[in-house]
Order: C-alpha cells, then sequence, then structure tokens
C-alpha cells in the first residue's frame, strides 16, 4: 500500500480496497452458482454469456487490485466508476438470469450501503442513481428464467424461496462484514485524531515555553554583563579580604557559566532551526553529553553500561536528542535523590532495527494508582515538568517511542529510536 494511502483509513481509497476484495468473492460466487444452476440442476441457462460477463469482471479486478497498488491518490469520482462497472456486470448477469425476478436483485443495494459509510452525500447520490438504473431497466429487459415457467408449481416456488434465503445469508455476510471494517476504520480514523490533537496541545504549550525561555535569555544577558563588568572591580577594591574575595570569585565564575548557558542556547536554537543533524560516532555522542551532565550535577553517580561493538557506530544525531537525554538523566538523579541516594544508570543496546537507551534511577518510581506507569506521574516534586515531554516530543519526531516502566528498585525511561533516523545511510 503506498505510505500516504496509510494516512487515509477512510474515504474513497478505503471504499476501493473494500470493493476490490468484494470483487474477488462475487467472481468465486458468481462462477459457482452459474456451475451449480446448469451443470447440477440442469437448468437451461445461458451458460456462454453468464461466463463471458464474469470473465469481464476478472479482468476488471486485475486492473483494481493493480490500481490501488499506484502512489497516486483514489479520487472519490474514480471509486464511483469502479461501483458503476460492478453494478454493469452484475446486471448483464441479471438481465440473463430473470431480471427483476431474479431473487438475487437486492444485491445492488449491497453498493449504495457501502458508499454511504465512505463517500459524500453527492456520491451516495450517484451510486443509488446507478443501481436505481439498472434495476429499472432490469424490470423492462431480461432473459425469463426457465423455471418461471414451474412458479405455479411447488418446485418453482421451492427454487424461489431457496434463491431468496440464499440472497437473504449473502447480503448479510457482505454487509456485517464489510462494513465492519469500514466502522473499524472510522474508528482508527478517530483516535489518530484525537492523538494528534493532544500532541498539538502539547508542542503548544512547549512553544509557548520556548518563547518565554527565549525572552529570558535576552533579558538575562544585560544584568550578567553588568556582573560580569562588577565583580572584577569589587575584587580589586575588596583584595585584603580574603574570605569576600572567594565568595566573589565564586560568584564570578557562576556569573560566567550563566553565560555559557546562554550561548549553548542560543546555539542549540539555531541549529534547531537548521535541522542539521550532527555526524559522530556513538561514543563520542555519548561522551559530549555525559561531561555535560557531570558538569550539571557532578554529585551524581553515573554508571554507564555500553557493549563495546556498538561504540564506533556512526550516528547522524538531530539537534534535540542530546537535550532529551540530559533532561532524562536529570530527572533520574532527582528521583534517586528522593531516596538520598546518587546513583544513576544509563545503558544503550541495539534492539532489532531501532537503538534503546535506558535510563534507570534508585527513586520511589512512578505513580503506585496507575495499573501502567505513564508519562508525567513520577513521585518527582520537583523541577518544571517539562523534561520528560521535551524528551517525549523528540522521540515522537524522530519516529521512536519513549516507554516509562517501574523497576524493582525505582523508575526506568526507555528510549527508542530507530536506526534508520539515527544513523548514517
Amino acid at each position: 500500500m503506498p505510505p500516504h494511502q496509510l494516512k487515509q483509513p477512510i474515504g474513497p481509497f478505503a471504499l476501493t480496497r473494500t470493493l476490490v476484495w468484494l470483487r474477488l468473492c462475487a467472481i468465486a460466487g458468481q462462477s459457482m452458482a452459474v456451475m451449480i444452476c446448469s451443470w447440477w440442476m440442469r437448468i437451461d441457462i445461458p451458460t456462454l454469456p453468464l461466463l463471458l460477463g464474469i470473465d469481464l469482471l476478472a479482468v476488471f479486478a486485475v486492473f483494481a487490485a493493480w490500481r490501488i497498488s499506484q502512489p497516486w491518490p483514489v479520487r472519490e469520482w474514480e471509486t464511483v466508476c469502479h461501483v458503476a462497472a460492478d453494478t454493469l456486470v452484475l446486471g448483464y448477469l441479471l438481465h440473463f438470469t430473470g431480471g427483476a425476478s431474479n431473487p438475487f436483485v437486492t444485491l445492488l443495494l449491497v453498493p449504495i450501503a457501502l458508499s454511504a459509510a465512505a463517500l459524500s452525500v453527492p456520491a451516495v447520490l450517484s451510486v443509488a442513481a446507478i443501481a436505481g438504473a439498472a434495476y429499472l431497466v432490469l424490470l423492462r429487459w431480461y432473459v425469463p428464467l426457465p423455471m418461471n415457467e414451474l412458479m405455479g408449481t411447488d418446485q418453482g416456488f421451492s427454487l424461489h424461496v431457496a434463491g431468496m434465503g440464499v440472497n437473504f445469508a449473502i447480503s448479510a455476510l457482505l454487509l456485517g462484514f464489510f462494513i465492519n471494517r469500514l466502522a473499524m476504520a472510522v474508528r482508527l480514523q478517530q483516535l489518530e485524531v484525537q492523538r494528534v490533537r493532544e500532541r498539538a496541545l502539547r508542542d503548544e504549550g512547549i512553544l509557548a515555553i520556548a518563547t518565554q525561555a527565549a525572552g529570558a535569555a535576552h533579558e538575562l544577558n544585560t544584568p550578567l554583563s553588568t556582573m560580569r563588568t562588577l565583580l572584577p572591580e569589587l575584587r580589586r577594591e575588596h583584595a585584603d579580604d580574603t574570605v569576600l574575595d572567594e565568595d566573589l570569585e565564586l560568584l564570578e565564575g557562576q556569573v560566567d557559566r550563566c553565560r555559557v548557558i546562554l550561548r549553548e542556547m542560543v546555539a542549540f536554537g539555531k541549529t534547531q532551526l537548521s535541522q542539521e543533524p550532527e555526524r559522530t560516532t556513538l561514543q563520542a555522542f555519548i561522551h559530549g553529553f555525559v561531561e555535560r551532565f557531570k558538569l550539571l550535577r557532578p554529585e551524581a553517580e553515573l554508571e554507564l553500561l555500553v557493549p563495546a561493538n556498538l561504540e564506533p557506530l556512526v550516528l547522524r544525531t538531530p539537534p534535540g536528542l542530546r537535550h532529551a537525554l540530559i533532561n532524562l538523566l536529570n530527572n533520574a538523579a532527582d528521583a534517586s535523590a528522593m531516596r538520598d541516594s546518587n546513583q544513576v544508570t544509563l545503558e544503550v543496546h541495539r534492539d532489532g532495527d531501532g537503538l534503546e537507551w535506558a535510563v534507570r534511577d534508585r527513586g520511589p518510581g512512578f505513580h503506585p494508582a496507575s495499573a501502567t506507569a505513564s508519562i508525567g506521574e513520577s513521585g518527582k516534586q520537583s523541577g518544571l515538568g517539562i523534561g520528560l515531554a521535551l524528551a517525549e516530543a523528540t522521540a515522537e519526531r524522530l519516529n521512536g517511542e519513549l516507554i516509562a516502566t517501574n523497576t524493582d528498585n525505582g523508575a526506568e525511561m526507555r528510549l527508542r529510536l530507530p536506526l534508520s533516523a539515527i544513523t548514517e545511510r
């Protein structure tokens, strides 16, 4: 199936695909009915014209199956044309088997019912008009069935009732099965729309935070520059006071650190806008963000578990991945601190066609009230509450997933990313 069609679970494409399978069932059923009536029941019906019509339907079925495998989208008018072709062949077969008096004439209603679940009102009216025109034609022009002469007898009436029973069973099965598939596609589409809406609301919140952070970074640059100018002068003025000089030196170092953080924020924003991935080995990438984490959290005891065969792996890391992992490590360090522990574990391993980053802490774990741990329900009380949201947004942008689970000693966050999104092709 073309990838772009996967985003359209209901509509013309879904109905056209359903008609392909329904057409195959119709070819098998019609062939069996002709053989039973002609060879087993010995009813004198025009077998050759009927088989010719079934062959034409088979040729059209091959074309329709090829058509839905093509990349260009299926339009509504094209689906109506498919329905018209099916109705024309069905009307042709009914013409040689009694016309409107044939018990299977109600099969003309099946395309209308399917169209009503997938097409617009004008398209449904078009399908209904085609089926109605076929029925009116069959009322006037048709080849009578030989058993019509027996309708006044018990044998003829029994055959007609049997045909009606078979027609009812076929219609019930077709409508029940295929309309259920279309209804399931509608439910899947509703779930996808709800998921997209929730993601949009979350991204809107992240964008608002990013806007506020950019404004704060711009405003903080001026007072930091002022402090960076005044602190050396204060140190010179109070050079004799050793204690004060040490405090001022510490403040000067903190101001420089704030300036470095602001410059990194600006550089990260520019990198995000350019969307240029960084080409590096897995070992160098891990070393880079682990060193940054140790500078931010010098008290944390990080245990790093990386298989040696993965270290030479060449990555094309997007800008947000490093910050997502640092956020996960920060959250893990905060959670471990709640139980007076500094231990944090980062394990990297390959899982099939993906690369998994597992961050484990020694904290209280996720909220015990939930049957399964969910993102954002940890017991951590401090922080702004956006670290996990940013990590989850990064995972979704890279077609990955962020999974939260409880362990025996705390909690585990697993960031799983497909290798095709983060490695050299």
